[in-house]
């Protein structure tokens, strides 16, 4: 979403008329920007085999799905139905692999029947995959290599040795007896890129730590270093630069193939990198009003249609939209369920009235796919801007679609039911 002037614009359009066309509160997201962080990305990793797996759980749309494959990115999946949408989009089977955390075998098994690529994170599942299929079915291992961040973020600091994710490293021993047992085909090793490595410095020096472990490992194909790299939201946080990271990978990737033996693939899958700042939700400020010496702007969403502020104390850039040249005053951005839901706490904003449309920006990323019904009200519609023009690709919630799965009991008087 970009200022001209007196209006902010969505590619060529005014984000006031996206929003008269389809009400409020709308997720959009603009496709022209999911296209250049591709670019960009691939723009960093020009020398090597790049593959690019797009995390769908940052966004399940199925035509965001469509837009990835349409540039050639696979895609990565942590559940079932991640998959069959994937299949549904048009991908083949052999571009999307499959990464579930803390699942029974019997969903590796039914995604081994639908033929995607397969990513074990824990001892148990690897056994017991590897007893199932012995040297028939290649498979990736998840680890977990105790790597130190850059910042304190326990909610997200997936290379953290108490994070729940991936084999611990103090386990690689019993990963080798595993695949030497049963005869096992390791074709890769992954690990989580983590949204607080800053610097392509520290990054390095965790490839290198993985690019250790892998030379122990006779059969790969790949090395998957995830997704999780960071955007800027407008925060003034440091945040990794991709393109430079990619600049001082490329050289030091291509020297551990030549010492492993073959080029080996360089696998990254990139959510909210993609589609993070692609998205704006639009919301229609209903209440202003005072309380405690603080300034509130209630609008018509909350944590229940963007939950990352009040879960991670995520930060989202706030706009009103309908007055951007009003004098800047000081407020809390409020939803409308019953609970504490700050959007946004102590923000200058131009100054708010009833009925102007207040926009957060970066929710392409984890804003629908984590919203809910909370307080029965309806989750928003999904829009996406491509090629000049607003297409609808989600409706809005209705009450049909709150009722749908419940089951009425007729036949039961509750006035009768007998406490025990």
């Amino acid at each position: 979403m970009q200022r001209t002037e007196n209006e902010y614009y969505i590619q060529r359009l005014r984000v006031t008329d996206i929003a008269r066309q389809f009400g409020t509160p709308v997720y959009v997201y603009d496709a022209d920007h999911i296209l250049g962080q591709i670019a960009r990305f691939r723009e960093g990793f020009s020398t090597v085999n790049l593959q690019i797996k797009y995390a769908c759980k940052a966004l399940t749309n199925i035509n965001i799905m469509k837009l990835m494959l349409s540039q050639g990115l696979g895609l990565d999946t942590v559940s079932l139905s991640e998959v069959r949408m994937g299949l549904a989009a048009g991908f083949v089977p052999q571009q999307i692999v499959f990464t579930p955390n803390c699942v029974g075998i019997e969903e590796l098994i039914e995604a081994v029947e639908l033929g995607v690529k397969i990513n074990i994170e824990n001892l148990s599942n690897l056994e017991k995959f590897a007893q199932r299929y012995g040297s028939q079915v290649p498979v990736c291992i998840r680890l977990n290599p105790h790597i130190a961040t850059q910042q304190n973020a326990d909610k997200v600091n997936w290379w953290h040795n108490q994070s729940k994710f991936g084999i611990s490293m103090d386990q690689l021993a019993q990963v080798k007896a595993i695949e030497t047992t049963y005869n096992l085909p390791i074709n890769g090793i992954h690990i989580h890129s983590s949204s607080v490595i800053m610097t392509p410095e520290v990054f390095l020096q965790g490839a290198q730590t993985v690019f250790d472990i892998a030379l122990g490992f006779q059969n790969l194909e790949f090395i998957d270093f995830g997704g999780g790299i960071k955007v800027d939201v407008g925060d003034g946080q440091e945040v990794i630069d991709v393109v430079e990271l990619g600049q001082k990978l490329d050289p030091v990737f291509q020297q551990f193939c030549q010492k492993y033996g073959h080029t080996l693939e360089l696998w990254f899958e990139p959510g909210r990198f993609l589609v993070g700042n692609s998205g704006t939700l639009l919301t229609e400020c209903k209440v202003c009003k005072r309380n405690g010496g603080t300034d509130f702007v209630g609008v018509d969403s909350g944590f229940n249609h963007l939950i990352r502020p009040m879960m991670y104390d995520a930060y989202h850039q706030i706009v009103n939209v309908s007055n951007p040249q009003g004098t800047q005053k000081k407020y809390t951005v409020v939803g409308n369920v019953c609970e504490i839901d700050n959007l946004g706490k102590d923000r200058m904003l131009a100054e708010v009235r009833e009925g102007d449309l207040i926009a957060l920006k970066s929710a392409g990323a984890y804003g629908y796919s984590m919203a809910s019904t909370y307080n029965s009200r309806f989750r928003p519609a999904e829009v996406l801007v491509l090629n000049g023009e607003a297409k609808l690709i989600r409706k809005r919630d209705t009450y049909e679609d709150l009722m749908r799965n419940q089951v009425d009991l007729p036949t039961v008087d509750f006035a009768k039911v007998i406490t025990q």
